[in-house]
């Protein structure tokens, strides 16, 4: 692996491109130590550790997305959340409404410009909501725990409402979304990987560290007394650590080749008759993109209802949904399943595929051209979607499942199973297969140039 690694960085524009995508990372991560103006971040922390309580619920689900930047309250705390909610409510949209979906056959380069600014005004609009929400719960932190907002910014009051705080945090906050989002579109196209996934997956490395001075404390290894966590646990960890990135491996990299047969193939300049060939289906089409989606859904109602009190019938739905619990797993499950499907059916299209086989003379053995063909393809990944689905949601599941049944602290395992790991090894494997794609494009470039030199 650092043997291609080095291979890689001897290109000059793929090297420029890694260093690039790095320092926009570098920059996002500034975003999450810079506190909003008006807030004591000293208290914001000493408040959410009272708050969360050590267990893993919303608060610390945002926490953990956004890299630590929401238990500061800084102006990064939201990171990508309002950004990924938009881009589901438009994948369920494109279900619903053919007219996107034939707006977007029918000239995709436009359709996807359209759809993206689309999404940029919503995830705005989101980030503002969810900004002024937020300001609302401090504001009523305040009042419990006073000391966490400055006497100066909550001093300016309109009919009792301290107007002026409530507007640097929703501008602040959904500034700085805006300005993750583009820095995710900028790496997305001028550097490597996808910006969004990277940008949470940096969060989440970010968040490795405390997680792993929490284990140490909790083994309690300076006494002779048994501590909350004991060595057979951490084993335990480490083999769920093992089998989760095994598993995502494997579920992502597995493909169906379905064979093809020619009638004639253009090979070079010349014609050549029969021949065959595959079409790689893949067992899991989507990625980790279900598990990044399933997460910030569940987070987004039930954050809003933690927000709003917990006396209310919202703050009952959001403890009935706090992580960990059996609905909440259940829910996750199926989401995860339901997303594979939305993100499989926007993108994998079956009759483009039967439409070029056409084309250049190709068949699959013992099924007609045209319309067969294009049943056949959505039959075949209709029926590997749904494994991959529920592999999928079984890993993700699995790590909360046996940390319950072994008495294990439900924030530890978080990170060492299920949809930390799942996030993490899904986007190093997309990154790495983009390196790989794009070095191997250059050096079909330089082929190129030395046969023409010599030519």
């Amino acid at each position: 692996m650092f043997a291609k690694l080095l291979e890689f960085f001897k290109f000059k524009e793929l090297k420029s491109r890694v260093l690039y995508t790095l320092c926009l990372l570098v920059l996002c991560r500034i975003g999450a130590y810079i506190p909003v103006p008006g807030i004591n971040s000293d208290a914001a922390i000493e408040l959410f550790r009272s708050v969360t309580g050590g267990a893993l619920n919303l608060f610390q689900l945002m926490d953990v997305f956004s890299g630590g930047a929401f238990a500061q309250m800084t102006v990064a705390a939201l990171g990508v959340t309002p950004y990924i909610s938009a881009s589901i409510i438009f994948q369920v949209l494109m279900l619903v409404m053919p007219s996107l979906q034939r707006e977007m056959k029918e000239s995709p380069d436009h359709g996807r410009r359209k759809m993206g600014r689309w999404i940029r005004l919503l995830t705005v609009g989101i980030a503002f909501f969810q900004a002024t929400v937020f300001a609302r719960y401090v504001v009523g932190l305040n009042a419990a725990s006073p000391g966490l907002l400055l006497t100066p910014v909550l001093s300016v009051q309109l009919f009792g409402v301290p107007w002026l705080f409530y507007l640097i945090m929703a501008v602040t906050m959904t500034t700085a979304t805006t300005l993750l989002m583009w820095i995710g579109e900028q790496i997305s196209e001028k550097g490597i990987g996808n910006g969004i996934s990277l940008i949470i997956t940096l969060g989440i490395l970010s968040s490795f560290p405390t997680m792993l001075g929490n284990i140490v404390r909790q083994l309690n290894l300076d006494s002779q007394e048994a501590g909350q966590l004991s060595l057979l646990s951490v084993v335990l960890l480490l083999v769920l650590f093992v089998f989760i990135i095994l598993g995502t491996i494997l579920i992502i990299q597995a493909q169906r080749k379905i064979p093809l047969q020619y009638a004639r193939r253009i090979v070079g300049r010349h014609e050549v008759q029969g021949g065959s060939a595959n079409i790689p289906l893949k067992v899991n089409y989507a990625g980790v993109v279900p598990v990044i989606f399933a997460s910030s859904l569940l987070m987004f109602p039930a954050t809003i209802a933690q927000f709003l009190g917990q006396g209310s019938w919202l703050g009952r739905v959001a403890g009935w949904l706090s992580p960990g619990s059996n609905a909440f797993l259940a829910f996750y499950a199926i989401l995860i399943i339901f997303f594979t499907y939305v993100w499989t059916a926007a993108q994998f299209h079956p009759e483009q595929i039967a439409s070029e086989m056409k084309k250049n003379g190709a068949f699959i053995p013992g099924v007609r051209q045209g319309k067969p063909t294009q049943d056949f393809l959505e039959t075949c990944m209709s029926r590997i979607t749904l494994l991959g689905a529920l592999c999928l949601a079984l890993i993700a599941v699995l790590p909360n499942l046996i940390g319950k049944l072994m008495g294990l602290d439900a924030s530890i395992t978080y990170f060492f199973g299920g949809t930390s790991l799942l996030i993490l090894v899904g986007v190093v494997l997309d990154t790495m297969k983009q390196m790989q794609s794009q070095m191997l494009s250059k050096k079909y470039e330089g082929y190129l140039r030395k046969s023409r030199g010599r030519s």
